[in-house]
């Protein structure tokens, strides 16, 4: 009654541990990790910093507004004069200036003949500032005098490019190709975070078909000691056979324990990864390793396809096409640049009426334009510069594409040798577990010694465990296969 009631609450308490388990999928875990990656969040701002930058740059074709204002105050006013001054004033007959009646004059053999200020006659070779004028205009000093005291002066200017030597052009596409470059480093980013996971997905799907191996070795271990034991007892056996049985069984227990220790570890990897809590108790849905998917990636794919699709080499050659726009921008330094500009000015003193006190202003309009001259040879050096740029980005495209070529043949050479080892290890496991069923038998039997069925248990241990990972190598070759083909995304 007592044993009944303990595989109850055995029972019970197992399938209420089962029910608190979380079920999780190999697409469950992906997504998870996507959302958690913290790197993964970094390039997707990278992404969007990228795409405000293209933006921006594509302002560059419209006109700029700016407005402008200031205050000066001056010690001194502005003096046209710098004392009273007297004009002459000029009469005239009819309407003309008469000369003869504007300056002091007397008669000389018939003729007028002005004189200076000593009544001599005017010579005009000798001091020519003496002559005599009938009437002048006194013009005092301060008539000429500005209160500059308070300056205030304002604009609004708006400034339009009409040819820059193409370096707009070349700066929107540079930007637009640095947003291509943030949209490959994102796909990189998340083709590793899902390798990673998948990887430690299938690390933890491993180590639990390795703890039932190495449970079920331990029970067939415990079997065996009982089963040599009672030989012992009626003399079959010897204590020697009992005492290698107690040894396997040691380090069958502490496999088991390193076994555990170690699927604990990978669980909370596996959880570090998907940003769960690292106690988070789960399941995983191809914990059955019998039921694993087969392989179902294309390793006969066009190379040069792959090659393109691969997110480094989508970087690569936006790097190529930015080093191409930076040497069209240091050829346009040597054109010239044309502007148009218009804007408002107003001042306060008004310097368009008498410096009155008041605001007043104009409307302006006009073409700037810069040409280079001479600058001792500095932008054909910096010229010569972009064209170093761009050959070494194009020596590194180069040697990607080789590089991804040779890690092409890797990953096809990998799940052709991985399927193949997963037969074999399918094999030889159906070949142990028969091994193992007859040395039972022969052993129960009486014809098999227990050194005999250990050797077939262990066996069997080994092929399965190798089984085992011969088919979590299938996945990882798939996984890596895909990484390599460029749509593990």
């Amino acid at each position: 009654m007592k044993r009944f009631i303990l595989f109850i609450v055995t029972i019970t308490l197992t399938s209420l541990q089962l029910q608190s388990q979380t079920l999780y999928s190999l697409s469950d875990c992906r997504q998870m990790a996507i959302k958690h990656n913290k790197d993964l969040l970094i390039a997707n701002e990278n992404v969007k910093a990228a795409n405000s930058l293209r933006k921006a740059a594509r302002t560059q074709y419209l006109p700029n507004f700016s407005a402008n204002g200031g205050y000066v105050h001056n010690q001194k006013n502005i003096s046209l004069l710098g004392a009273d001054q007297y004009l002459p004033i000029y009469a005239t007959t009819n309407g003309v200036p008469d000369f003869t009646k504007s300056v002091k004059g007397i008669e000389y053999n018939g003729s007028f003949v002005p004189v200076d200020v000593n009544g001599t006659p005017f010579d005009p070779t000798i001091n020519p500032e003496k002559i005599q004028w009938d009437n002048y205009a006194y013009i005092p000093k301060d008539a000429f005098e500005f209160d500059t005291h308070n300056v205030w002066a304002g604009s609004i200017l708006m400034t339009q490019p009409l040819f820059m030597g193409g370096k707009i052009r070349e700066l929107n596409r540079i930007a637009e190709s640095s947003k291509h470059i943030a949209e490959a480093q994102y796909e990189g980013q998340t083709s590793e975070t899902i390798f990673n996971t998948d990887a430690a997905y299938w690390r933890v799907v491993s180590l639990v078909n390795k703890e039932k191996l190495a449970r079920s070795y331990v029970e067939l271990l415990h079997k065996l000691d009982n089963d040599v034991s009672k030989s012992i007892d009626f003399g079959v056996a010897t204590k020697s056979d009992g005492l290698s049985v107690k040894v396997k069984l040691n380090e069958a227990e502490m496999s088991l324990l390193q076994v555990q220790d170690g699927l604990s570890l990978s669980r909370m990897a596996l959880c570090q990864q998907c940003g769960l809590p690292l106690d988070n108790d789960f399941q995983l849905t191809d914990e059955k390793i019998n039921s694993l998917p087969q392989n179902t990636v294309s390793a006969t794919d066009n190379d040069d396809a792959t090659i393109e699709r691969r997110y480094e080499i989508k970087s690569l050659n936006n790097m190529v096409a930015i080093a191409k726009s930076n040497e069209k921008i240091q050829l346009s330094r040597f054109l010239p640049n044309i502007g148009l500009t218009a804007g408002y000015l107003t001042t306060n003193p008004n310097m368009y009426n008498g410096y009155e006190k008041e605001f007043s202003g104009q409307w302006q309009i006009g073409v700037v334009a810069n040409v280079p001259i001479f600058h001792w040879g500095e932008r054909i050096h910096t010229f010569r510069v972009s064209e170093n740029e761009k050959n070494i980005a194009q020596y590194k495209l180069d040697d990607a594409k080789e590089k991804i070529k040779l890690d092409l043949t890797q990953a096809r050479f990998k799940i052709s040798e991985a399927s193949k080892k997963a037969k074999m290890t399918t094999y030889n496991k159906i070949k142990a577990e028969e091994n193992l069923k007859y040395a039972t038998i022969g052993f129960k039997e009486g014809t098999v010694a227990s050194s005999t069925l250990m050797e077939a248990q262990t066996a069997w241990l080994k092929a399965n465990s190798e089984d085992v990972d011969a088919q979590i190598n299938v996945q990882l070759c798939q996984v890596y296969l895909q990484k390599a083909l460029g749509i593990l995304n």
